[in-house]
């Protein structure tokens, strides 16, 4: 089966009205072609609202100093381009504001016949059909725009270790558990149920492999549940995570009655 030339699927994407049957019809029959058509809307969609960046902090000299120095660039740009945006803490605002959500209607209309506009296109390469621009241009302002993101996205926690969480005895719960570490050193357990089997209410502890000391981490009340790391407390030393069912008896111990068991590997 023969597939939709680029320009094609470029004006299929960005025009609604653009009504050619046969290219419909093979849409429905060509998954090949069904998919990059797919892409191509996500891109026209992307950019059919003007983005908000007025809550985006503006990054730090230091971020301009490392692309400076990784690209080896000249001494003549030396100067973060977003220092003056900075001395306000966001980005400048838009010289133009929006006056809808939709696009911007393109300044070439779909042609009204179908086979005058593939006649029009034989011979002529990609980069001279404007409906391939069009969608290049839209792909570009992604691209920014990610990038900005990017740039501007908080740290993200360093995960440390894991670990599968099976069932034990008459319980069928699973799930997963994960420690990470945040940029301050503090540590986090987190934790992740199939389902809340528990009779009484469910406590996740840290266990020594040879059972003998554990540690409490607290009370998990649903099926998921983040659980500070004590500091100074040695994951090899305590790497069983134990979901236990504890009954409502006032005793602070363990019940002996573990829902769920995992052993943490980094």
């Amino acid at each position: 089966m023969p597939h939709l030339d680029p320009e094609e699927l470029s004006l299929l994407a960005l025009y609604d009205e653009w009504d050619d049957a046969v290219s419909r019809k093979h849409l429905e029959e060509c998954p090949a072609c069904a998919s990059e058509f797919a892409a191509l809307r996500r891109t026209v969609d992307a950019v059919k609202t003007t983005p908000d960046t007025s809550r985006l902090s503006v990054p730090g000299p230091q971020v301009w100093d490392g692309i400076h120095r990784e690209l080896g660039l000249s001494a003549s740009v030396r100067e973060d381009p977003l220092a003056a945006a900075g001395q306000q803490g966001h980005l400048p605002p838009s010289n133009t504001a929006p006056t809808s959500n939709t696009a911007p209607t393109p300044d070439i209309a779909p042609p009204a016949d179908i086979s005058q506009a593939r006649a029009a296109r034989k011979g002529r390469a990609w980069w001279q059909r404007s409906g391939t621009w069009l969608v290049a241009a839209a792909a570009a302002v992604v691209v920014a725009l990610g990038g900005i993101w990017a740039l501007n996205r908080p740290p993200q926690p360093l995960p440390l270790a894991e670990a599968q969480l099976t069932p034990l005895a008459s319980f069928s719960a699973t799930g997963s558990a994960r420690v990470v570490e945040a940029q301050d050193g503090a540590r986090t357990l987190e934790v992740q149920l199939s389902k809340d089997e528990a009779r009484g209410y469910q406590e996740v502890w840290l266990i020594a492999p040879d059972l003998s000391r554990l540690v409490s981490l607290g009370v998990m009340n649903a099926d998921t549940g983040t659980f500070q790391v004590p500091a100074g407390l040695e994951l090899s030393e305590y790497p069983i995570v134990d979901v236990s069912d504890e009954p409502v008896d006032g005793n602070p111990a363990h019940s002996s009655v573990s829902i769920v068991r995992g052993t943490l590997t980094s």
